[in-house]
């Protein structure tokens, strides 16, 4: 599909998904854009069965982000739905969970992503590469989160930044 084409495909999914009032509406804009039928999840099955998971994650709930695990990545291996779920995990940062659980959960998987095999080439992006573009998108949110240290969230933000290769101040 291109362009305009994508829309209406992306709105009658959007309005597919059961609505919840702890979801942002950019979240679940985020959550319509990619076809989660139509790519293998980790675990063999379609991704759409990630949609719960993911719903579930942007409503703050921390085990949602471990469940994550086995399905868009797993060992040191990202999975073919890791992308998608990254956007869709930094659209949840963007909208700032105010839970530290939460932002120490959505940290966590961040920094689960980025501590995969690079899987691209010399000439593309491999699932590592897009993930790693995605996470790039939040890095003034991360170092915010420095400001705790000792904190979980801390340590996770600071990872992300070590292995992104940037600094902990701008």
């Amino acid at each position: 599909m291109w362009g305009s084409e994508k829309q209406p495909h992306a709105q009658r999914h959007l309005n597919a998904l059961p609505r919840s009032p702890m979801v942002p509406d950019s979240v679940m804009a985020e959550i319509a854009r990619h076809d989660w039928e139509g790519t293998e999840c980790g675990c063999g099955r379609s991704a759409g069965h990630l949609v719960d998971a993911v719903r579930d994650a942007a409503e703050g709930h921390p085990a949602a982000f471990h469940a994550l695990e086995g399905h868009a990545f797993f060992a040191q291996h990202l999975k073919p739905p890791a992308p998608a779920v990254c956007a869709v995990l930094m659209a949840v940062w963007a909208a700032r969970p105010p839970r530290r659980a939460t932002r120490e959960a959505l940290l966590w998987t961040l920094l689960a992503l980025l501590c995969t095999v690079d899987d691209g080439g010399t000439h593309e992006a491999g699932l590592h590469g897009q993930c790693a573009a995605h996470i790039r998108t939040g890095v003034d949110g991360f170092r915010l989160e420095l400001g705790v240290p000792g904190s979980g969230t801390s340590a996770y933000a600071e990872g992300i930044l070590e292995i992104l290769g940037l600094p902990a101040s701008s």
